[in-house]
């Protein structure tokens, strides 16, 4: 008897999803290009629990801590689902006071009860790769080495020329709220506010520091004066210009740490991307120095929203903030926000280990954030049906006439051949399939290669190899047939062709699909030389016998 069906609805909690088909294959081609970067500067990974001791989290995150989601009590063990991956490593740091320096990455879901937006990639349950450098270094080293890693990641992932690197310090703002005349144990606070200006206007946010947070209008002026500005070298010189701002301590060092650290992004050829930007403050409250954050095309809302003195109608229902649980993906004034961030945190350790001091320098990639940003691109490219679910290079099918058995056995001893020498095939699980319905099944996944196995051809010891897609008017349009005994040798010099042809094609067209550039348009000369340097790449067994 069957199991009646659930009386509730079937969906998944807000804030998260399924992953599946093409979004996989998208998704994974990011981790891949991600961990490549991270092990190119020799990073390890770790992981840690998904959840930990509520105390380890509290007081790590300012005003964000009301977004982690705390479990119920569990054999009196009060515990959280982790918000970040930046905490757990600096308590795995203390745990481990063997190890002093490590450059570490991790990749990870972390949860959040912010209010989502699917579509943007804003969610409650979702991927970070972070990349982190713990031990005692000289000045800016580091720091600059982190900057290079982002502009490796987005440059793989085919974003070149799309992104910017927000680059500030903590100790810089400081001494900008201790100038203007913050009080001490507003700065937090107040960095806090500054830090939604990339979503907010001024005016909204002045109202928050001095409506909300009891700030001195006049000392928000002045605050405002400085915080709008951005620039490279130039915005540093003018700090140093301003008397005030040069003889506070704390605005010295920092400006002393942001002049060593772009002479180190010069040498590391990644001074174009940066922008020094003072309204980024980074509202967790684990940072001490310098801080980033990556925006691309993509980041920004669609329409900035009025400022929230502005009343609204009466009997208007405001549908986009009534409810922090309702998805916000259709507001135009929400958008994807930063793609990666991090910084400099050297005290969080020490939070720990109550002596030991481990300086710790990292950034944190969005995954979701990113997969957002590239869907949207494919789409407009047109590129996403070019994203195959599988990876299956070669569908072995069989046909034949009256009495045809269908060969399952021999279709199975093909693919095991296949399969063995590493070659990623399929056939169709009927004992006499139709030839249309398994040209079908290779067509639907995107299969390059068909294996084409008839009674006469197997006879003399042949199969037939087709490559799919091709023009009508294309010598090998019908297939070629090979000898059975080399069919393994005969795909795999077959793939590596197409793969170098795919590459040097896409080249030409400046499209790299998976990434989401924009594709330009190719010249016939650009293809005709694409065409021709591959064809002479590899000649296959069957090539050479004719």
């Amino acid at each position: 008897m069957a199991p009646k069906a659930p009386k509730f609805e079937l969906k998944t909690p807000k804030g998260t999803k399924d992953w599946q088909g093409k979004e996989m294959v998208v998704r994974d081609k990011i981790f891949n290009t991600i961990t490549q970067v991270f092990k190119r500067h020799g990073g390890v990974t770790i992981d840690t629990p998904v959840f930990e001791l509520k105390e380890i989290l509290a007081g790590k995150y300012g005003e964000d801590s009301k977004l982690i989601y705390d479990l119920a009590d569990q054999g009196g063990e009060l515990c959280s689902l982790r918000y970040d991956l930046t905490v757990p490593f600096a308590r795995w740091l203390a745990m481990n006071r063997n190890i002093q320096n490590i450059k570490r990455y991790h990749i990870a879901k972390v949860y959040r009860r912010d209010q989502p937006a699917m579509t943007k990639g804003r969610m409650r349950e979702f991927y970070q790769c972070d990349f982190d450098i713990a031990g005692s270094y000289d000045a800016m080293v580091p720091d600059a080495e982190i900057i290079r890693i982002i502009t490796e990641v987005f440059d793989g992932l085919g974003w070149k020329g799309t992104y910017t690197v927000k680059l500030n310090h903590r100790k810089i703002l400081d001494g900008i709220f201790q100038v203007c005349g913050v009080p001490e144990d507003k700065i937090r606070a107040i960095s806090s506010a500054v830090d939604k200006l990339d979503k907010l206007p001024w005016s909204d946010v002045h109202k928050e520091m001095t409506q909300e947070k009891g700030l001195d209008p006049e000392v928000a002026d002045k605050i405002g004066e400085w915080v709008v500005l951005k620039g490279k070298q130039d915005l540093l010189e003018r700090l140093r210009s301003d008397e005030k701002l040069a003889a506070n301590p704390s605005m010295k060092q920092g400006m002393d740490d942001l002049e060593l650290m772009f002479s180190y992004l010069e040498a590391f050829n990644v001074l174009d991307v940066v922008s020094f930007d003072l309204s980024l403050a980074r509202g967790l409250d684990y940072y001490t120095g310098v801080i980033y954050e990556v925006v691309t095309e993509g980041s920004a809302p669609s329409t900035t929203p009025a400022p929230q003195e502005v009343v609204p109608a009466p009997n208007k229902k405001n549908k986009f903030s009534s409810d922090p649980d309702e998805d916000r993906s259709s507001d135009p004034s929400v958008g994807v926000g930063s793609v990666a961030a991090g910084g400099r945190y050297d005290n969080l350790v020490g939070m720990f280990s109550g002596k030991t001091q481990i300086p710790c320098v990292g950034i944190s990639f969005g995954v979701d954030r990113i997969f957002s940003i590239t869907e949207a691109r494919m789409a407009a490219d047109k590129s996403s049906g070019l994203v195959r679910s599988n990876e299956v290079d070669a569908y072995v099918m069989a046909f034949g006439g009256k009495g045809f058995t269908g060969l399952l056995k021999e279709r199975m001893s093909v693919c095991t051949t296949l399969w063995e020498a590493g070659v990623k095939a399929e056939f169709l699980y009927k004992v006499k399939p139709k030839l249309s319905n398994q040209f079908k099944a290779a067509e639907v996944n995107g299969v390059p290669f068909a294996i084409i196995l008839g009674e006469d051809e197997l006879a003399q010891g042949k199969v037939k190899v087709k490559e799919m897609g091709l023009s009508d008017d294309h010598p090998e349009k019908e297939g070629v047939l090979v000898n059975l005994a080399d069919i393994a040798q005969e795909m795999k010099q077959r793939l590596q062709r197409k793969r170098e042809l795919d590459q040097l094609t896409g080249r030409a067209q400046g499209l790299r699909v998976v990434e989401g550039i924009k594709a330009e348009d190719v010249t016939p000369a650009e293809k005709a030389a694409a065409v021709e340097a591959a064809a002479t790449d590899a000649v296959t067994p069957a090539e050479k016998q004719a």
